[in-house]
């Protein structure tokens, strides 16, 4: 039975579902809970710098669980960039996200357990998605008041698109790549960038993955049916945006930096070497015959000089004209 199980692991699809499925668990649990310190703990125990550092370096585990599996993506915008640039197969796209939602919906529900008596002393019993009181941001983000809808559109996409590009040439073996062993450092690195640069506005979800299977959590645990209309109707942006901006951010590198044609190996050759990769051997003629060297092209004469000369031993003629031997 234990046999079975593990030649049915050993598949490649099935590893690459739960290499995605554990990272993005990881991944999350680690962000959310840095979330949920911020928020719980009225930034006494967190803050929002924390939250980046959480997420970010959660990637970075992520990728050391999972980035020789599957890549460790964890994002369902970079696996869709990917099957659209014809970097991945498309039959691998639905595993791929499949895994990423089942392990960012367990994490939220880990989070939801391990700080079930926090979030209840927090609101007061009450799970609210708005307001002072509020932790339904605890698990996904939603659009500030100062924010219109399509201006968090264009914020997610902005976002997402310098994720991709970002991603392409830190691993860009043509271009200039993180040192081997370094990208889940630098990947974790570009996470936490995003976010204390640019996270203000929209929470930076850049991440369907992130996002929706959380937000589904929240529904089914008490929130309510608030948590897609909060925001004017929110929650589809964080699922549409981050896909069409790792395309766009995908492109750009592609088409003005990045390289399909492979770097010509540098090797070394001779200065003598012939054109002709051929060997004529030559019946014997007389005291003095010429071979010629398919590897240096350097003629070398038989006749020695007066101080090493040798007894020249007969070569009996191979037939009455020459052999050309071709090389492969």
């Amino acid at each position: 039975m234990i046999t079975r199980i593990q030649a049915k692991m050993q598949r490649n699809m099935v590893r690459e579902f739960f290499g995605e499925l554990i990272s993005t668990y990881v991944m999350m649990v680690f962000g959310l809970g840095s979330v949920a310190h911020m928020v719980l703990g009225e930034n006494k125990f967190g803050s929002y710098l924390g939250v980046n550092l959480g997420f970010g370096f959660g990637v970075t585990m992520g990728v050391h669980i999972a980035g020789g599996i599957s890549g460790a993506h964890m994002n369902s915008a970079v696996t869709f960039a990917s099957c659209a640039l014809g970097r991945m197969s498309w039959k691998k796209f639905p595993v791929y996200v499949l895994g990423q939602f089942l392990g960012s919906f367990l994490a939220a529900a880990t989070i939801y357990c391990l700080f079930y008596t926090s979030i209840n002393h927090f609101s007061n019993g009450h799970l609210t998605v708005t307001g002072p009181t509020a932790t339904a941001s605890i698990f996904a983000t939603y659009l500030p008041s100062h924010m219109t809808l399509w201006l968090g559109f264009l914020n997610e996409v902005l976002l997402t698109g310098l994720l991709q590009l970002c991603l392409f040439a830190i691993t860009d073996k043509q271009n200039n790549p993180a040192l081997e062993g370094t990208q889940a450092l630098v990947i974790g690195i570009l996470v936490v960038i995003i976010g204390t640069s640019l996270g203000m506005n929209t929470g930076y979800a850049i991440n369907p993955s992130r996002d929706l299977p959380p937000r589904f959590f929240t529904f089914i645990a008490g929130w309510g049916s608030e948590v897609f209309r909060a925001g004017e109707n929110w929650w589809w942006v964080p699922v549409v945006a981050p896909p069409l901006g790792a395309c766009i951010g995908g492109i750009i590198y592609l088409i003005f930096l990045g390289s399909n044609t492979p770097r010509e190996p540098k090797t070394m050759r001779e200065p003598n070497m012939h054109e002709e990769h051929r060997i004529s051997v030559l019946p014997k003629t007389g005291s003095q015959s010429s071979k010629t060297s398919p590897l240096t092209g350097v003629s070398v004469s038989s006749k020695l000089s007066h101080k090493s000369r040798l007894p020249a031993q007969p070569v009996p003629p191979l037939s009455d004209s020459a052999i050309s031997l071709e090389r492969f």
